[in-house]
């Protein structure tokens, strides 16, 4: 494959970075963006000598222009509740201002372009599990629509660059991906409970615990979303994993591969939390031929070494 130029915004986050290091393996040259208002350097330090890779600290809410790129990956964003509850509107304008600016980067240099999207735009869904042709049943005011809302609005805005400026993009919608560099205090359940568990602290678990998720392991993740980059596909395709666990079965699992000895305790559910998550992947599987591989207690193995440095970290 010959070598691209490209750009990512979202560098230093938990996906951002995975994916930068992702494509400079395959052999391309990454410029990666962020304002670090949630991404982390540290996810970046191992590039410190990688000619190929560039950084640039930059709030793509403002304009600004990168020089000629290749193609044009948005994954800029608060991502986790406790982050975007505290970043209300920033997360509204990253999700605005920002695809917008990083489209017309994508348009002035007939670059492609590939939006993270997310499962929340199917809210709390009633239609199960969730197809790309469902639209949703999310709360337009409620405390998660900061994010929500955002990230349709950045599908609208992605797809009208496609129709009515032949911008070639593309739209993942992703589920819940966890792995190493996920943030340790972000508030989702795989750091809530890798960290608990090893902290010896019991393990919150709210509501009644029957909710579900589908965790995806972010390797798998990133191999689907390079594939989909290659496709001639402009409408929302899901990424994630169609197994399905409840919050018990999850926190269980988690108790298994750390031996912790903690119990489990139920706070409330808080308001619009989605009781079921999980994705259709039919249209994944036959347009890029890909599945996930990685078993959760597989990858929550993988994740442990991570986690148990994050706890010796905070614990200094």
């Amino acid at each position: 494959m010959t070598s691209k130029k490209i750009l990512i915004a979202g560098a230093a986050g938990f996906l951002g970075s995975h994916l930068t290091d992702a494509l400079l393996g395959k052999g391309h040259a990454v410029l990666g963006v962020d304002n670090l208002a949630t991404g982390n350097l540290a996810n970046l330090a191992h590039l410190a000598d990688e000619p190929r890779f560039t950084f640039l600290n930059q709030d793509i809410t403002q304009p600004f222009d990168p020089g000629p790129v290749d193609y044009v990956f948005n994954f800029a964003s608060p991502a986790s509740p406790i982050d975007y509850a505290r970043l209300g509107p920033e997360t509204l304008l990253v999700g605005s201002a920002g695809t917008i600016n990083m489209l017309n980067i994508a348009r002035k240099y007939k670059a492609g372009f590939l939006h993270a999207s997310t499962s929340e735009c199917y809210g709390d869904p009633e239609v199960h599990p969730q197809v790309e042709t469902y639209w949703g049943r999310v709360n337009p005011i409620g405390p998660r629509s900061v994010y929500d809302e955002a990230k349709r609005f950045s599908e609208a805005a992605v797809t009208a660059w496609n129709r009515y400026y032949d911008v070639d993009t593309h739209l993942v919608r992703i589920f819940n991906t966890y792995g190493p560099r996920l943030q340790a205090n972000d508030g989702r359940v795989i750091s809530n409970f890798m960290m608990q568990a090893l902290a010896g602290e019991p393990l919150t678990i709210y509501g009644n615990g029957q909710q579900t998720r589908s965790f995806c392991y972010v390797s798998d993740l990133i191999e689907g979303i390079i594939r989909l980059a290659h496709t001639d596909e402009h409408t929302p395709v899901n990424i994630g994993n169609p197994s399905e666990f409840t919050m018990l079965e999850c926190a269980q699992e988690v108790l298994a591969i750390t031996g912790s000895k903690s119990k489990i305790i139920h706070h409330p559910l808080p308001e619009d939390d989605p009781t079921r998550r999980r994705p259709d992947i039919t249209k994944a599987r036959a347009l890029l031929n890909w599945e996930p591989r990685v078993p959760l207690r597989e990858g929550l193995e993988r994740s442990l070494a991570y986690f148990q440095a994050c706890l010796a970290a905070r614990s200094k």
